[in-house]
């Protein structure tokens, strides 16, 4: 909200009713200009000015003119055509009609198509396409419709619908203890029901079972003869309808074969990760429920269902046909031994007979295979004999007869349910497949024993999982690391991202202790390390947290060793490993990275900072510089650091350090004690010495018994430099001070490095360096002033004008005072619109100033009658309520 408006007080009143006379002649209206000086002569305008006039006229000129602007703003009170073509004079009349109804029938296909279902979608019943239940392939016997669709036998419609007088009729034969007649039992009657009831199916089945084997062969018979009748002459009558029927044009046929063109079917639905991850655990803890029944001796079946054909008929009420004696007609692959196949290379075609069976579901099962087609569970051994591993044969294992399924349909009675129940358990024949022996139930428990687990639960510290991972090869370790992280996947529960998270550190700790074991297990570490890519991927922040860590808690301590001792010893081989970790998990490129940025100087502290006084020293500070080139090889940073410990090494493989022409930096030294560690004591020994690379465990311990090993493994350091010199080289080709950076190195590979002593493969090395950095060498020109014609000084001569008017600025020439005076009109013109700009701009502030204000006051008023009203009806109601009560 803003100010208020400013109250008028009396005086603004007075001055509407004044006359101009008045005005003028009221002092307090009148504002009189002082002029400066008095010119005798010279009349002024404004000497007497009118501040009220002039204001009050202005804002009634604004309010006629920027007033009614501003309020027609944004406002169009004026007829468009908008209809297409109505101006253009190129379009014929019937041309803008048919644009213009086909825009109109668009604009409302547009509107219709909204709530239209996508065509391209297909829509499904269990499982099974609308348009495929459409072409009705199903074949359908009309034999049997005609015969048994809706008709019912007379004693199950006398049982059900009769009054129950089947339950009361005597049958003859049967007598009583006084001689006469006895009715059935009600057990009695049951039993015959369902008897009855399983003799009319099976009859239905053989019928239908006969039917279909005489359409086969009727169907073979005819395709037999189709050929023949495919080449028969035609007769004349035909032949000339066939002449005078035109030709299709192009339109036509491609209409036609549109007709048949194949229609883009749907494409399986991508799983999301959640997905993947879920079906993955279910998969694995299945696999762990079998191996746990392994080894309790439990036999574990093949239960793997086949694919089943459903009718668009099918109710999927779990009907199940009886099974029968008389071998069905359906068609099995068998190899040339006569054995069952899975549909896979060649065989023949043959009758399966006893021993299979054929479900509901058109699928055939195999001897001995476990019969689908049934509700119960798998543990529901004592309720019924079906669900045993066994093929079972004979008439009396239906569960779904007739009787059975229309009891459920009307609500039936559960006494003849379980009467049929315990009709079925006692015809069941006993399973053909042989069990397993007790020495193959005890080889398999033992197998499934020695096997590891299928599901692993998150380790909550490091003793879990080194116990976890303990004893285990290292192949066992990563499939067990990849089963933790699947069964413990973060979309699986709620707290399995924290435990995932603490999972990367732990295997960091864990490839810590593997190499500071003497051996270290390398081999085991190479393998771990796609699980901890793979954490990293999941969790980046927890992992670059994780080696942060790990980063700062050994410079620390590197830091620690320099303030007492001066020096500090080089990285051990877990921290190298660390290391080499980071350049894997990281990127090395980036400009600035949380981890591997503080990795480098890591690196570098190491090279500056660590004394060589050992073999095992040379070779932590050669991996160290590998580590550095892996860093920096994309980004081609330059590393000062690196440069010079690759200088010092080969310093320590000069034999003659008196007059060197060059200078090394710490940790090395021109002359001491171990500047000798890499010449070799007998140059012979370069003779029987093949290029091999440094193994990562010298680093801690380096066994060296002869004399002719050392100048081995010192001529392998030498190579190791010799290339990470020349690699370094290639990176920085593109530097201009690259001259002058490897202008040491060439001095000592040129003039100090003993090199006709060593093998044929260092001298070609050595030349390629050294060719290739006198390659990049360029001669760079001196600096030099900048070659141009000097600009003169100028010169200050007087410069004489006649003036003729004295006191006032004025030119000579006629154009020159001209020209002074459009200026003098410009300026006073440019300050005028500004003002008038300013009081345009505070009258329209103060004009939506007055429109905010009104709306407010409104709404106010608003509120209080609807506070009103409200607190009248709160009145209303509370007198309502008081009265209520005292009634009571």
């Amino acid at each position: 909200m803003g100010k208020p408006p400013k109250k008028k007080n009396l005086a603004d009143k007075v001055r509407k009713t004044k006359t101009s006379t008045e005005i003028k002649n009221n002092p307090f209206e009148v504002k009189i200009n002082r002029k400066k000086f008095d010119i005798l002569g010279r009349k002024s305008k404004h000497d007497v000015g009118l501040p009220g006039v002039s204001r009050s006229k202005a804002i009634n000129k604004r309010k006629e003119t920027l007033l009614k602007e501003y309020k027609t703003k944004d406002k169009a009170n004026k007829f468009i055509d908008k209809r297409f073509g109505e101006y253009d004079t190129k379009m014929d009349p019937e041309e803008k009609i048919l644009q213009r109804f086909s825009m109109e029938r668009q604009r409302t296909q547009d509107k219709k198509d909204m709530y239209n279902l996508n065509e391209e979608e297909e829509l499904t019943h269990y499982g099974q396409s609308l348009s495929e239940m459409e072409k009705l392939n199903d074949m359908v016997d009309s034999d049997d419709d005609a015969d048994e669709k809706g008709v019912l036998s007379a004693e199950l419609t006398a049982s059900h619908f009769g009054g129950g007088g089947l339950l009361r009729r005597k049958t003859q034969g049967e007598k009583d203890n006084g001689g006469n007649q006895r009715a059935k039992s009600r057990q009695e009657l049951i039993e015959e029901l369902i008897l009855k009831s399983k003799q009319e199916k099976r009859e239905r089945q053989n019928q239908k079972e006969e039917s279909q084997v005489l359409t086969e062969k009727l169907d073979q018979d005819w395709k037999s003869i189709q050929g023949l009748l495919a080449h028969k002459n035609a007769p004349k009558a035909d032949r000339l309808e066939e002449e005078d029927k035109p030709k299709l044009d192009e339109y036509d046929m491609m209409v036609r074969e549109l007709g048949f063109e194949m229609k883009a079917q749907p494409s399986e639905k991508m799983k999301t990760p959640e997905e993947v991850a879920r079906e993955e655990r279910e998969r694995l803890q299945k696999l762990e429920a079998d191996r746990l029944r392994r080894m309790m001796g439990d036999v574990v079946e093949d239960c793997t269902k086949t694919q089943a054909h459903m009718s668009a008929d099918d109710l999927n009420d779990g009907f199940i046909l009886d099974g029968d004696e008389k071998p069905t007609l359906a068609y099995q692959v068998r190899d040339q031994a006569g054995s069952a196949l899975s549909g896979k290379g060649p065989g023949r075609l043959c009758l399966v007979g006893e021993g299979t069976k054929l479900d509901g579901k058109w699928n055939i099962n195999e001897e001995g295979a476990k019969i689908e087609g049934d509700d119960e569970e798998e543990g529901g051994e004592g309720e019924s004999g079906e669900e045993e591993s066994g093929g079972e044969e004979g008439s009396g294992e239906d569960s779904h007869s007739d009787l059975d399924s229309e009891q459920e349909s009307e609500g039936g009675e559960e006494e003849v349910e379980e009467e049929e129940k315990d009709e079925e358990e006692k015809d069941e024949v006993p399973a053909t497949k042989s069990q397993l022996s007790e020495e193959e139930r005890k080889a398999q428990a033992e197998a499934a024993k020695t096997e590891l687990p299928y599901t692993f639960k998150a380790p909550e510290s490091y003793s879990d999982l080194k116990g976890l991972l303990q004893g285990h090869p290292a192949d066992h370790q990563c499939i067990i690391l990849a089963r933790t992280q699947k069964c413990n996947h973060p979309s699986l529960a709620v707290g399995n991202k924290l435990k995932l998270q603490k999972l990367f550190g732990f295997l960091l700790e864990y490839v810590g202790e593997l190499a500071s074991r003497s051996p270290p297990e390398l081999s085991t570490i190479d393998k771990i390390i796609p699980q901890l890519y793979g954490l990293c991927q999941l969790f980046p922040e927890a992992a670059s947290k994780a080696m942060q860590t790990t980063l700062v808690d050994s410079a620390h301590r590197m830091e620690e060793v320099l303030e007492v001792k001066g020096r500090a010893a080089f990285p051990q081989l877990d921290m190298l490993i660390y290391l080499k970790i980071t350049a894997l998990l990281f990127p090395t490129s980036d400009f600035r990275h949380p981890v591997t940025t503080p990795a480098l100087l890591y690196i570098s502290q190491a090279l500056t900072k660590c004394p060589v006084m050992s073999l095992e020293d040379v070779t932590s500070g050669l991996v160290l510089c590998c580590l550095a080139v892996e860093y920096i090889s994309f980004s081609k940073r330059f590393c000062p650091e690196l440069i010079n410990f690759l200088l010092g090494v080969l310093h320590l493989a000069v034999q003659d350090k008196t007059s060197t022409g060059y200078s090394v930096v710490p940790p090395f030294r021109q002359n001491g004690k171990v500047s000798d560690l890499l010449v070799l004591s007998d140059p012979e020994s370069s003779q029987t010495w093949s290029k091999k690379t440094l193994p990562l465990s010298a680093t801690q311990t380096l066994t060296l018994t002869t004399d002719l090993d050392t100048d081995h493994y010192r001529l392998s350091a030498v190579a190791t430099c010799m290339d990470l010199l020349k690699h370094c080289s290639s990176l920085y080709r593109e530097l201009t001070s690259y001259s002058h950076i490897f202008q040491p190195i060439t001095t000592l590979l040129s003039k100090h490095l003993p090199i006709k002593t060593y093998p044929a493969a260092l001298q070609d090395l050595h030349g390629e360096i050294l060719a290739t950095i006198s390659g990049s060498l360029t001669s760079r020109p001196l600096l030099v002033f900048q070659k141009k014609k000097p600009i003169p000084l100028k010169l200050f001569t007087p410069k004489i004008v006649e003036v003729l008017d004295y006191g006032k600025k004025r030119g000579n020439t006629k154009e020159e005072r001209e020209k002074e005076r459009l200026n003098h009109k410009y300026k006073k013109e440019f300050k005028g619109a500004l003002r008038e700009i300013r009081k345009d701009t505070r009258f329209l502030a103060r004009e939506k100033l007055n429109e905010v204000m009104g709306r407010d006051a409104e709404r106010k008023r608003k509120v209080k009658e609807l506070f009103g009203s409200l607190a009248t009806q709160e009145g209303e109601w509370k007198a309502l309520k008081r009265r209520k009560n005292s009634r009571h």
